[in-house]
Protein backbone atom coordinates (compact mmCIF):
# COMPACT_ATOMS: atom_id res chain seq x y z
CA UNK A 1 0.00 0.00 0.00
CA UNK A 2 2.60 2.70 0.77
CA UNK A 3 4.24 1.89 -2.46
CA UNK A 4 0.71 3.25 -3.99
CA UNK A 5 0.23 6.91 -4.55
CA UNK A 6 -2.29 8.22 -1.49
CA UNK A 7 -5.75 8.62 -4.28
CA UNK A 8 -5.29 4.65 -5.34
CA UNK A 9 -5.05 3.88 -1.19
CA UNK A 10 -8.10 5.51 -0.86
CA UNK A 11 -10.12 4.06 -3.54
CA UNK A 12 -8.94 0.91 -2.56
CA UNK A 13 -10.04 1.56 1.02
CA UNK A 14 -13.15 2.89 -0.37
CA UNK A 15 -14.00 -0.61 -2.29
CA UNK A 16 -12.80 -2.78 0.46
CA UNK A 17 -15.45 -0.92 3.01
CA UNK A 18 -18.35 -1.46 0.90
CA UNK A 19 -17.87 -4.80 0.08
CA UNK A 20 -17.06 -5.54 3.68
CA UNK A 21 -20.70 -3.40 4.92
CA UNK A 22 -22.43 -5.48 1.95
CA UNK A 23 -20.83 -9.04 3.35
CA UNK A 24 -21.40 -8.27 6.71
CA UNK A 25 -25.11 -7.49 5.68
CA UNK A 26 -25.45 -11.04 4.25
CA UNK A 27 -23.05 -12.83 7.25
CA UNK A 28 -24.81 -11.36 10.20
CA UNK A 29 -21.42 -9.08 11.46
CA UNK A 30 -23.39 -5.73 11.57
CA UNK A 31 -23.02 -5.85 15.11
CA UNK A 32 -19.45 -6.33 14.77
CA UNK A 33 -18.48 -4.32 12.36
CA UNK A 34 -21.03 -1.00 14.54
CA UNK A 35 -19.05 -2.11 17.57
CA UNK A 36 -15.48 -2.62 16.14
CA UNK A 37 -14.96 -1.10 13.41
CA UNK A 38 -17.02 1.72 12.14
CA UNK A 39 -15.39 3.86 15.81
CA UNK A 40 -12.31 3.70 13.70
CA UNK A 41 -14.22 6.10 10.97
CA UNK A 42 -15.62 8.38 13.53
CA UNK A 43 -12.23 8.57 14.90
CA UNK A 44 -10.61 9.63 11.60
CA UNK A 45 -13.52 11.78 10.78
CA UNK A 46 -12.55 13.58 14.27
CA UNK A 47 -9.13 14.29 13.08
CA UNK A 48 -10.12 16.02 10.22
CA UNK A 49 -12.33 18.25 12.07
CA UNK A 50 -9.40 18.54 15.23
CA UNK A 51 -7.59 20.36 12.25
CA UNK A 52 -9.65 22.01 10.55
CA UNK A 53 -10.42 25.39 12.85
CA UNK A 54 -6.41 25.44 14.01
CA UNK A 55 -6.03 25.03 9.82
CA UNK A 56 -8.44 27.93 8.34
CA UNK A 57 -7.60 30.12 11.45
CA UNK A 58 -3.45 29.98 11.17
CA UNK A 59 -3.77 29.78 7.18
CA UNK A 60 -5.91 32.72 6.71
CA UNK A 61 -3.89 34.80 9.02
CA UNK A 62 -0.39 34.36 8.05
CA UNK A 63 -2.17 34.10 3.90
CA UNK A 64 -3.33 37.95 4.96
CA UNK A 65 -0.61 39.04 6.45
CA UNK A 66 1.41 37.97 2.97
CA UNK A 67 -0.73 40.26 0.93
CA UNK A 68 1.21 42.81 2.47
CA UNK A 69 -1.80 45.48 1.35
CA UNK A 70 -5.22 45.98 2.28
CA UNK A 71 -6.16 46.71 -1.54
CA UNK A 72 -5.12 43.52 -2.59
CA UNK A 73 -6.87 41.73 0.08
CA UNK A 74 -10.17 43.56 -1.10
CA UNK A 75 -8.95 42.51 -4.66
CA UNK A 76 -8.83 38.84 -4.60
CA UNK A 77 -12.02 39.30 -1.50
CA UNK A 78 -14.00 40.45 -4.73
CA UNK A 79 -12.72 37.96 -7.10
CA UNK A 80 -13.67 35.30 -5.07
CA UNK A 81 -17.12 35.84 -4.30
CA UNK A 82 -17.78 37.30 -6.80
CA UNK A 83 -16.73 33.32 -8.87
CA UNK A 84 -18.36 31.68 -6.37
CA UNK A 85 -21.66 33.13 -6.28
CA UNK A 86 -21.75 33.10 -10.30
CA UNK A 87 -20.77 28.50 -9.88
CA UNK A 88 -23.31 28.83 -7.62
CA UNK A 89 -25.96 30.19 -9.71
CA UNK A 90 -24.76 28.08 -12.32
CA UNK A 91 -25.37 24.76 -10.62
CA UNK A 92 -28.83 25.67 -9.40
CA UNK A 93 -30.03 26.96 -13.10
CA UNK A 94 -28.71 23.71 -14.58
CA UNK A 95 -30.07 21.88 -11.75
CA UNK A 96 -34.21 23.32 -13.06
CA UNK A 97 -33.25 22.79 -16.64
CA UNK A 98 -32.76 19.34 -16.34
CA UNK A 99 -35.32 18.47 -13.69
CA UNK A 100 -38.08 20.32 -15.53
CA UNK A 101 -37.15 18.55 -18.72
CA UNK A 102 -36.90 15.01 -17.59
CA UNK A 103 -39.31 15.42 -14.59
CA UNK A 104 -38.83 12.46 -12.25
CA UNK A 105 -41.50 13.32 -10.05
CA UNK A 106 -43.92 12.39 -12.41
CA UNK A 107 -42.68 8.73 -11.71
CA UNK A 108 -44.20 8.39 -8.02
CA UNK A 109 -47.02 6.64 -7.48
CA UNK A 110 -49.35 7.79 -4.70
CA UNK A 111 -48.81 4.65 -2.98
CA UNK A 112 -45.02 5.38 -2.91
CA UNK A 113 -45.00 8.68 -1.45
CA UNK A 114 -47.37 7.49 1.44
CA UNK A 115 -45.55 4.65 2.33
CA UNK A 116 -42.23 7.32 2.20
CA UNK A 117 -44.05 10.02 4.64
CA UNK A 118 -44.91 6.86 7.15
CA UNK A 119 -41.52 5.66 7.25
CA UNK A 120 -39.11 8.75 7.16
CA UNK A 121 -41.91 11.24 9.14
CA UNK A 122 -39.91 11.55 12.20
CA UNK A 123 -36.84 12.67 10.27
CA UNK A 124 -39.10 15.10 8.61
CA UNK A 125 -40.14 16.69 11.10
CA UNK A 126 -36.92 16.78 12.51
CA UNK A 127 -35.48 18.57 10.13
CA UNK A 128 -38.78 21.05 9.43
CA UNK A 129 -38.39 22.24 12.93
CA UNK A 130 -34.35 23.06 12.40
CA UNK A 131 -35.47 24.77 9.21
CA UNK A 132 -38.05 27.20 10.91
CA UNK A 133 -35.64 27.93 14.08
CA UNK A 134 -33.13 29.32 11.03
CA UNK A 135 -36.53 31.03 9.13
CA UNK A 136 -37.67 33.15 12.55
CA UNK A 137 -34.32 34.92 12.47
CA UNK A 138 -34.57 38.74 11.29
CA UNK A 139 -33.02 39.27 7.50
CA UNK A 140 -29.46 40.27 8.60
CA UNK A 141 -29.09 37.27 11.33
CA UNK A 142 -26.77 35.83 8.77
CA UNK A 143 -24.94 39.05 9.16
CA UNK A 144 -24.83 39.19 12.54
CA UNK A 145 -23.48 35.17 13.16
CA UNK A 146 -20.68 36.05 11.00
CA UNK A 147 -19.65 38.24 14.41
CA UNK A 148 -18.64 35.82 16.92
CA UNK A 149 -19.17 37.62 20.64
CA UNK A 150 -16.29 35.05 22.00
CA UNK A 151 -13.43 33.40 19.47
CA UNK A 152 -12.21 30.70 21.92
CA UNK A 153 -16.37 29.55 21.97
CA UNK A 154 -16.11 29.81 18.16
CA UNK A 155 -13.45 27.87 17.88
CA UNK A 156 -14.42 24.92 19.65
CA UNK A 157 -17.84 24.32 16.90
CA UNK A 158 -16.85 23.71 13.59
CA UNK A 159 -19.89 24.78 12.59
CA UNK A 160 -18.97 28.35 13.51
CA UNK A 161 -16.24 28.77 10.75
CA UNK A 162 -17.34 31.54 9.51
CA UNK A 163 -16.41 33.29 12.83
CA UNK A 164 -13.29 32.14 13.03
CA UNK A 165 -13.05 33.71 9.26
CA UNK A 166 -13.68 36.88 10.48
CA UNK A 167 -11.46 36.88 13.35
CA UNK A 168 -9.01 35.38 11.09
CA UNK A 169 -9.14 38.46 8.58
CA UNK A 170 -9.67 40.83 11.15
CA UNK A 171 -6.65 39.71 12.68
CA UNK A 172 -4.44 39.10 9.69
CA UNK A 173 -5.59 43.16 8.10
CA UNK A 174 -4.14 44.57 11.45
CA UNK A 175 -1.07 42.75 11.18
CA UNK A 176 -0.68 44.35 7.78
CA UNK A 177 -1.72 47.32 9.07
CA UNK A 178 1.11 47.78 12.06
CA UNK A 179 4.68 48.50 11.58
CA UNK A 180 6.72 45.61 10.23
CA UNK A 181 9.29 45.59 12.84
CA UNK A 182 6.51 45.49 15.29
CA UNK A 183 4.24 42.39 13.15
CA UNK A 184 7.55 40.40 12.46
CA UNK A 185 7.76 38.31 15.00
CA UNK A 186 4.07 37.76 14.91
CA UNK A 187 4.08 36.92 11.02
CA UNK A 188 7.61 34.61 12.20
CA UNK A 189 5.26 32.27 15.04
CA UNK A 190 2.46 31.80 12.69
CA UNK A 191 4.35 30.48 10.14
CA UNK A 192 5.75 28.26 12.47
CA UNK A 193 2.29 27.29 13.52
CA UNK A 194 1.17 26.69 10.07
CA UNK A 195 4.33 24.88 9.05
CA UNK A 196 3.28 22.10 12.44
CA UNK A 197 -0.13 22.06 11.34
CA UNK A 198 0.63 20.96 7.62
CA UNK A 199 2.69 18.34 8.84
CA UNK A 200 -0.21 17.38 11.32
CA UNK A 201 -2.00 16.95 8.25
CA UNK A 202 0.12 14.70 6.88
CA UNK A 203 0.13 12.21 9.61
CA UNK A 204 -3.59 11.99 9.29
CA UNK A 205 -3.81 11.32 5.74
CA UNK A 206 -1.33 8.17 6.88
CA UNK A 207 -4.64 6.58 8.27
CA UNK A 208 -6.94 8.20 5.50
CA UNK A 209 -7.13 4.33 3.76
CA UNK A 210 -8.38 2.79 6.92
CA UNK A 211 -10.31 5.91 7.76
CA UNK A 212 -12.03 5.28 4.47
CA UNK A 213 -12.62 1.67 4.77
CA UNK A 214 -14.33 2.12 8.21
CA UNK A 215 -16.31 4.96 7.08
CA UNK A 216 -17.74 3.08 4.26
CA UNK A 217 -18.21 -0.23 5.98
CA UNK A 218 -20.36 1.76 8.51
CA UNK A 219 -22.15 3.17 6.03
CA UNK A 220 -23.17 0.50 3.85
CA UNK A 221 -24.06 -1.38 7.08
CA UNK A 222 -26.62 1.45 8.44
CA UNK A 223 -27.71 1.45 5.07
CA UNK A 224 -28.76 -2.26 4.84
CA UNK A 225 -29.42 -3.06 7.76
CA UNK A 226 -29.93 -7.41 7.96
CA UNK A 227 -31.17 -7.20 4.45
CA UNK A 228 -28.43 -6.62 1.86
CA UNK A 229 -31.19 -6.16 -0.51
CA UNK A 230 -33.72 -3.78 0.71
CA UNK A 231 -30.42 -0.48 0.13
CA UNK A 232 -30.81 -1.99 -3.42
CA UNK A 233 -34.35 -1.87 -3.80
CA UNK A 234 -34.83 1.80 -1.97
CA UNK A 235 -32.10 2.82 -4.24
CA UNK A 236 -33.80 1.61 -7.49
CA UNK A 237 -37.39 3.09 -6.43
CA UNK A 238 -35.57 6.24 -5.80
CA UNK A 239 -33.00 5.86 -8.98
CA UNK A 240 -34.50 7.97 -11.32
CA UNK A 241 -34.43 10.53 -8.75
CA UNK A 242 -31.04 10.22 -7.83
CA UNK A 243 -29.92 10.26 -11.96
CA UNK A 244 -31.14 13.25 -12.42
CA UNK A 245 -29.18 14.85 -9.92
CA UNK A 246 -26.10 12.65 -10.52
CA UNK A 247 -26.37 13.87 -14.12
CA UNK A 248 -26.39 17.95 -13.37
CA UNK A 249 -23.36 17.30 -11.17
CA UNK A 250 -21.85 15.16 -13.54
CA UNK A 251 -22.22 18.57 -15.81
CA UNK A 252 -20.73 20.44 -13.56
CA UNK A 253 -17.40 18.01 -12.86
CA UNK A 254 -16.69 17.28 -16.65
CA UNK A 255 -17.98 20.64 -17.98
CA UNK A 256 -18.52 23.64 -16.12
CA UNK A 257 -15.25 23.38 -14.02
CA UNK A 258 -13.22 22.00 -17.21
CA UNK A 259 -14.08 25.23 -19.03
CA UNK A 260 -12.99 27.99 -16.58
CA UNK A 261 -9.73 25.36 -15.62
CA UNK A 262 -9.03 25.55 -19.37
CA UNK A 263 -10.27 29.07 -20.58
CA UNK A 264 -9.25 31.22 -16.95
CA UNK A 265 -6.84 28.20 -15.50
CA UNK A 266 -4.55 27.67 -18.75
CA UNK A 267 -4.70 24.06 -17.33
CA UNK A 268 -5.44 20.59 -18.79
CA UNK A 269 -8.39 19.53 -17.05
CA UNK A 270 -6.39 16.23 -16.46
CA UNK A 271 -3.61 17.33 -14.92
CA UNK A 272 -6.46 19.43 -12.21
CA UNK A 273 -8.20 16.16 -11.85
CA UNK A 274 -5.19 14.24 -11.24
CA UNK A 275 -3.97 16.50 -8.61
CA UNK A 276 -7.30 17.08 -6.87
CA UNK A 277 -8.23 13.86 -7.08
CA UNK A 278 -7.55 12.28 -3.02
CA UNK A 279 -9.34 15.65 -1.73
CA UNK A 280 -12.28 14.37 -3.92
CA UNK A 281 -12.48 10.70 -2.70
CA UNK A 282 -11.52 11.88 0.71
CA UNK A 283 -15.48 14.39 0.08
CA UNK A 284 -16.84 11.36 -1.11
CA UNK A 285 -16.45 9.21 1.86
CA UNK A 286 -17.06 11.65 4.54
CA UNK A 287 -19.36 14.51 3.01
CA UNK A 288 -17.84 17.25 4.21
CA UNK A 289 -16.29 20.18 2.89
CA UNK A 290 -15.00 20.96 6.25
CA UNK A 291 -13.30 17.78 6.95
CA UNK A 292 -11.72 17.72 3.54
CA UNK A 293 -10.67 20.77 3.58
CA UNK A 294 -6.72 19.99 5.05
CA UNK A 295 -6.01 17.80 1.90
CA UNK A 296 -7.90 20.32 -0.48
CA UNK A 297 -5.10 22.90 0.65
CA UNK A 298 -2.33 20.57 0.71
CA UNK A 299 -3.28 18.83 -2.77
CA UNK A 300 -3.84 22.27 -4.26
CA UNK A 301 -0.43 24.49 -3.09
CA UNK A 302 1.59 20.84 -3.72
CA UNK A 303 0.21 19.31 -7.32
CA UNK A 304 -1.77 22.02 -8.65
CA UNK A 305 1.26 24.79 -7.66
CA UNK A 306 -1.27 27.38 -6.37
CA UNK A 307 0.56 29.92 -3.85
CA UNK A 308 -0.30 29.29 -0.26
CA UNK A 309 -1.30 33.22 -0.56
CA UNK A 310 -4.20 32.24 -2.75
CA UNK A 311 -5.41 28.81 -1.34
CA UNK A 312 -5.08 30.07 2.42
CA UNK A 313 -7.60 32.96 1.59
CA UNK A 314 -9.60 31.17 -1.22
CA UNK A 315 -10.31 27.67 -0.01
CA UNK A 316 -11.27 28.03 3.58
CA UNK A 317 -13.94 30.63 2.44
CA UNK A 318 -14.98 28.00 -0.52
CA UNK A 319 -15.40 25.39 2.36
CA UNK A 320 -17.62 27.23 4.12
CA UNK A 321 -19.50 29.28 1.38
CA UNK A 322 -19.15 27.55 -1.77
CA UNK A 323 -21.70 24.71 -2.17
CA UNK A 324 -22.35 24.50 -6.06
CA UNK A 325 -23.43 20.32 -5.58
CA UNK A 326 -25.41 21.55 -3.18
CA UNK A 327 -27.69 24.30 -4.25
CA UNK A 328 -27.98 21.84 -7.76
CA UNK A 329 -29.36 19.09 -5.22
CA UNK A 330 -31.54 21.05 -3.62
CA UNK A 331 -33.19 22.87 -6.85
CA UNK A 332 -33.54 19.36 -8.08
CA UNK A 333 -35.40 18.11 -5.34
CA UNK A 334 -37.74 21.04 -4.49
CA UNK A 335 -39.08 20.57 -8.21
CA UNK A 336 -38.92 16.65 -8.14
CA UNK A 337 -40.81 17.00 -4.99
CA UNK A 338 -43.42 19.65 -7.02
CA UNK A 339 -43.59 17.03 -9.40
CA UNK A 340 -44.03 14.74 -7.10
CA UNK A 341 -47.17 16.35 -5.34
CA UNK A 342 -48.62 17.27 -8.73
CA UNK A 343 -47.83 21.14 -8.74
CA UNK A 344 -46.76 23.06 -11.63
CA UNK A 345 -44.19 25.93 -10.24
CA UNK A 346 -44.34 28.77 -12.60
CA UNK A 347 -41.61 30.83 -13.55
CA UNK A 348 -41.22 33.45 -10.88
CA UNK A 349 -41.55 30.70 -8.56
CA UNK A 350 -38.35 28.54 -9.84
CA UNK A 351 -36.56 32.06 -10.14
CA UNK A 352 -37.30 32.18 -6.08
CA UNK A 353 -35.89 28.87 -5.97
CA UNK A 354 -32.60 30.03 -7.41
CA UNK A 355 -32.42 33.23 -5.14
CA UNK A 356 -33.25 31.20 -2.18
CA UNK A 357 -31.06 28.21 -3.10
CA UNK A 358 -27.70 30.54 -3.76
CA UNK A 359 -28.54 32.45 -0.60
CA UNK A 360 -29.31 28.88 1.07
CA UNK A 361 -25.56 27.78 -0.05
CA UNK A 362 -24.03 30.52 2.02
CA UNK A 363 -25.13 29.98 5.29
CA UNK A 364 -25.09 25.92 4.97
CA UNK A 365 -22.63 24.35 7.36
CA UNK A 366 -19.91 22.56 5.61
CA UNK A 367 -20.87 19.18 7.05
CA UNK A 368 -23.19 15.79 6.37
CA UNK A 369 -26.52 16.92 5.89
CA UNK A 370 -26.69 20.36 6.05
CA UNK A 371 -28.10 20.85 2.68
CA UNK A 372 -31.57 19.05 3.82
CA UNK A 373 -32.24 21.23 6.53
CA UNK A 374 -31.54 24.50 3.78
CA UNK A 375 -33.41 22.53 1.62
CA UNK A 376 -36.68 23.03 3.82
CA UNK A 377 -36.61 26.63 3.68
CA UNK A 378 -36.10 26.23 -0.01
CA UNK A 379 -39.55 24.39 0.03
CA UNK A 380 -41.15 26.82 2.28
CA UNK A 381 -40.30 29.55 -0.01
CA UNK A 382 -41.67 28.62 -3.12
CA UNK A 383 -45.02 27.00 -1.58
CA UNK A 384 -44.18 23.70 -1.66
CA UNK A 385 -45.34 20.59 1.11
CA UNK A 386 -42.51 20.13 3.23
CA UNK A 387 -43.81 16.77 4.31
CA UNK A 388 -42.33 15.62 0.74
CA UNK A 389 -38.92 16.20 1.76
CA UNK A 390 -39.73 12.21 3.47
CA UNK A 391 -39.26 11.39 -0.21
CA UNK A 392 -35.70 11.67 -0.84
CA UNK A 393 -34.06 11.17 2.63
CA UNK A 394 -33.64 7.70 1.75
CA UNK A 395 -30.79 8.18 -1.00
CA UNK A 396 -29.82 12.32 0.41
CA UNK A 397 -27.10 10.14 2.21
CA UNK A 398 -25.62 8.70 -1.18
CA UNK A 399 -26.07 11.84 -3.06
CA UNK A 400 -24.72 13.76 0.01
CA UNK A 401 -21.50 11.96 -0.89
CA UNK A 402 -21.28 12.81 -4.25
CA UNK A 403 -22.57 16.76 -4.36
CA UNK A 404 -19.60 17.30 -1.81
CA UNK A 405 -17.48 16.28 -3.74
CA UNK A 406 -18.65 18.37 -6.57
CA UNK A 407 -18.54 21.48 -3.91
CA UNK A 408 -14.65 20.56 -2.99
CA UNK A 409 -13.84 20.40 -6.81
CA UNK A 410 -15.12 23.78 -7.42
CA UNK A 411 -13.70 25.17 -4.60
CA UNK A 412 -9.98 23.99 -6.24
CA UNK A 413 -11.18 25.19 -9.80
CA UNK A 414 -12.25 28.79 -8.15
CA UNK A 415 -8.77 28.41 -6.57
CA UNK A 416 -7.16 27.71 -9.80
CA UNK A 417 -9.00 30.71 -11.36
CA UNK A 418 -7.99 33.52 -8.70
CA UNK A 419 -4.09 32.37 -8.74
CA UNK A 420 -4.33 32.35 -12.83
CA UNK A 421 -5.69 35.85 -12.62
CA UNK A 422 -3.17 37.26 -9.65
CA UNK A 423 0.07 35.47 -11.42
CA UNK A 424 -0.01 32.95 -8.04
CA UNK A 425 -0.10 29.86 -9.99
CA UNK A 426 3.08 28.21 -10.60
CA UNK A 427 2.86 24.23 -11.52
CA UNK A 428 5.21 21.93 -9.56
CA UNK A 429 7.57 20.04 -12.00
CA UNK A 430 7.38 16.36 -12.93
CA UNK A 431 10.62 15.55 -10.52
CA UNK A 432 8.23 17.71 -7.73
CA UNK A 433 5.45 15.69 -8.40
CA UNK A 434 7.18 12.49 -8.28
CA UNK A 435 8.76 13.28 -4.44
CA UNK A 436 5.05 13.67 -3.11
CA UNK A 437 3.88 10.37 -4.48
Amino acid sequence: MKKLALHWQILIGMALGVAWGISASSFGLIEFTADFIKPFGTIFINLLKLIAVPLVLVSLITGVASLSDVSKLSRIGTKTIGMYIMTTIVAVVLGLVIVNLVEPGKAFSPEKREEFKSQFAATTEQRSSDAAAVEQQGPLQALVDIVPDNIFGAMTNNSSMLQVIFFALLFGIALIMIPKDKSAPINAFFDGVNLVILKMVDIIMMAAPYGVFALLAGLVVDFAGDDPGAAVELLLVLGYYGLVVIVGLGIMMLLVYPALVVTIGKTKYTDFFKGIFPAQMLALSTSSSAATLPVTMERCEERLGINREITSFVLPLGATINMDGTSLYQSVAAVFIAQAYGMDLDLMTQLGIVMTATLASIGAAAVPGAGVVMLVIVLQQAGIPIEGIALILAPDRILDMLRTTVNVTGDATVAMVIAQTEGQLHPPSLEDVGLHD
